[in-house]
């Protein structure tokens, strides 16, 4: 054994034998990722979303506004902040602190958007309030989501007396103390939605003489009774188990003016005063079966809620419909209503859009009671015998069981601009003839069907989903139509004469899910159509009509189109901006307008989808239109494009014999040489004098033809 071998079976069984004693006894270093830098500018710093565990130090001076928002922060001291006196806005959310030591916030005096939202301020609530004191310039407080009670929440804002606005948002609020914003009295704004707010103690905002908005959405709240929040103009009570809402009968002006009341359990009206300003209510997704406002004793109604302490009115008569006088945007959609009563609408003077989807509307009647003497109020409108005109513009209808509307419908809805009765079993009427009047308020002459004949004012209508199967030629004389749509009626024929009078108005017509055949469907000239949906249909071609309308978007997809019409295709090219082509049976060999269309910059919205198909030795292949595929197709297929190049080429050899003959007879020195040329034989005259000869004979001979 050699001295190298003995030392290696020795010596360095040793060294290995160290090796784990050497490395514990080095220090060991943790390789910690360094942060990315934060966004920085002048007056700001942004360090969202980058794994900062502790607050960032030396800042610039003059920093007024900082985002350390989405990191791992757990506390906040008094040197963190402490070169921070010009900060304006400081967004610590989706943190996790839980620590504000006293002094962290002294120098921050000028901060007016403190955001918190999403940490852990439940833990060590009554110090951390303490240490909110300083923040004496404060305007906007975001304490959503830090699973805090209402002891919790106030330890926070109780003396923040510039607070104009607070989150209090995705907490465990329970209910509302009186009293428990009495320092915050400048408070504008307040948001407390998706709490467990039961119960609101009276008095809880009485100090809030400024309160314009409130959001109490996706609480738990039974009843809202004695309202007397005058100076509020925004409330959200949807998404709670609402049974009824009720303001008090003052004769002191509401200022409210958006109410949402949706997703609740009302079986009523809500009662409003006289003295109320409100504009747009929601009622939607309630029980409401009745047109009826609530109970009319105040004992039945406390029957609802025997044994609760929360319950307190006091019925009068000044707490009627009246109070809904102002209501421009009234939405009653998803509810139990079976009537749509003309009496009860008159009370709403300024209704402009009114929503009545998915109810349980089956006919519409016109009550006796509808022919009032008179009215005073400017907006409503009567005729010679009385009968209230509504001011409605715009009526949402669809999803109910409505088979037709009376004959006196538009015409006591003399504004109405659109209408939504899709999903519905409309029938259109035929259109009326000359001399026949339908204005009349008597009994419906048409039973099963709907006339849409001379309503001028009608902009929009929607027929979707209806079971109409044939439309009749001029159904819409006299009825401006900007929008019309008949989609989701399968079977449905088209003939030529239906939209006939719609030629200059109609802009956007929607087609969709017909399985409309090409036989049965025609267009007349439609010269101001933009907007064209034909997708979902068994269309082999597409209607000839079409080539006039200065259409921008058109939708063809899923139909059974194997070719587009390149004359049509040029015709678009002039305004057509998108198209949607994709589940159609294109072919790969004849796509000559996608050529007209894509020197157009037209946009295809879909061509990466969109296949076309091949065959090639009498297999069937596929291609994506976006890879040029007419270079797929099969040899006879470029045959004729071939065939048209050879009949040009043989053309202007033709054309080269005449001129050899022409220059023969007039020059007949020249021709020989001339003739030398075409054959095998060699001319003795030098290349580069012939080649300047033949460019003379070429000239002549031009030139004489």
């Amino acid at each position: 054994m050699t001295l190298w071998e003995r030392w290696m079976a020795g010596g360095g069984c040793l060294l290995l034998w160290l090796l784990p004693t050497v490395l514990q006894a080095q220090p060991s270093r943790e390789v910690t990722p360094r942060p990315l830098p934060c966004k920085q500018s002048l007056v700001l710093v942004s360090c969202r979303g980058l794994g900062l565990r502790t607050f960032p130090e030396k800042f610039a001076r003059g920093v007024k506004q900082l985002d350390l928002s989405n990191n791992f922060i757990q506390n906040l001291t008094k040197s963190a902040t402490f070169e921070l006196g010009q900060l304006e806005h400081l967004d610590l959310s989706f943190n996790q602190l839980e620590t504000v030591s006293k002094r962290a916030l002294a120098h921050l005096t000028r901060l007016r958007s403190l955001f918190l939202g999403a940490n852990h301020f439940d833990r060590h609530y009554l110090s951390n309030g303490r240490a909110f004191r300083s923040l004496v310039s404060l305007n906007i407080l975001d304490l959503s989501a830090n699973n805090l009670d209402s002891t919790m929440a106030a330890a926070y804002f109780s003396n923040l007396t510039s607070l104009e606005k607070l989150v209090l948002s995705g907490n465990k609020i329970t209910q509302l103390p009186r009293g428990i914003f009495w320092a915050a009295r400048q408070l504008k704004e307040i948001n407390l939605s998706n709490n467990f707010i039961v119960e609101i103690e009276e008095g809880a905002f009485e100090a809030l003489v400024g309160l314009q908005v409130i959001n109490l959405a996706m609480n738990s709240l039974h009843c809202i009774s004695g309202f007397s929040l005058t100076h509020l103009r925004i409330l959200n009570l949807s998404y709670n188990a609402l049974e009824l809402f009720a303001t008090e009968g003052r004769e002191e002006q509401y200022e409210l003016q958006v109410l949402d009341l949706s997703h609740n359990k009302l079986r009523y009206f809500p009662l409003f005063s006289k003295a109320s300003r409100l504009t747009h209510l929601n009622l939607s997704d309630n029980a409401i079966a009745s047109w009826a406002s609530s109970p009319d004793t105040a004992a039945e109604v406390s029957s609802w809620y025997d044994g609760t302490a929360i319950f307190n009115l006091s019925l009068s008569n000044s707490i009627t419909t009246a109070g809904m006088a102002a209501i421009t945007n009234l939405d009653l959609s998803n509810n139990k209503l079976t009537l749509f009563p003309i009496d009860f609408l008159r009370n709403l003077s300024s209704l402009h859009n009114l929503r009545l989807a998915t109810n349980c509307l089956h006919n519409l009647t016109l009550e006796p009671s509808t022919r009032v003497e008179s009215s005073t109020d400017p907006d409503v409108e009567t005729d010679e015998q009385g009968v209230t005109f509504l001011s409605v513009r715009s009526l949402d209808l669809q999803g109910n069981f409505i088979r037709s509307l009376p004959p006196w419908f538009f015409s006591v809805l003399p504004k109405l601009e659109t209408v939504d009765l899709g999903s519905n079993s409309i029938q259109p009427c035929k259109r009326q003839n000359e001399g026949e009047s339908d204005t009349g308020y008597h009994p419906a002459k048409r039973e099963n069907c709907t006339a849409f004949c001379h309503v001028p004012q009608l902009k929009h209508l929607s027929l979707r989903r209806n079971n109409i199967t044939a439309l009749c030629d001029s159904m819409f004389y006299q009825t401006s139509l900007v929008s019309l749509d008949l989609s989701g009626n399968e079977g449905l024929s088209m003939p030529r004469g239906t939209l006939e009078g719609l030629e200059s108005s109609l802009q956007k017509l929607s087609l969709r899910g017909n399985l409309m055949e090409t036989s049965k469907t025609e267009f007349p000239c439609l010269k101001a159509l933009k907007v064209l949906d034909l997708s979902e249909n068994k269309l082999s071609l597409l209607p000839s009509g079409l080539a006039c309308s200065p259409l921008e978007n058109m939708n063809i997809q899923k139909n059974n189109l194997h070719v587009l019409e390149k004359a049509t295709a040029v015709s678009w090219s002039r305004s057509l901006q998108s198209l949607s082509i994709a589940d159609n049976p294109f072919s790969c060999c004849a796509l000559s307008w996608l050529e007209v269309l894509e020197a157009a910059n037209v946009s295809v919205l879909d061509l990466n989808k969109t296949l076309c198909s091949y065959q090639d030795k009498k297999r069937n292949f596929t291609a994506q239109l976006s890879q040029s595929p007419q270079w797929l197709c099969p040899q006879d297929a470029r045959n004729g494009s071939m065939a048209v190049l050879l009949v040009v080429v043989i053309g202007f050899c033709f054309l080269g014999l005449c001129c050899a003959v022409y220059c023969h007879q007039t020059k007949d020195k020249k021709m020989p040489r001339y003739l030398g040329f075409l054959s095998n034989r060699v001319d003795p005259v030098s290349y580069p004098t012939n080649v300047k000869r033949m460019e003379q004979i070429a000239a002549e001979c031009v030139s004489n033809v």
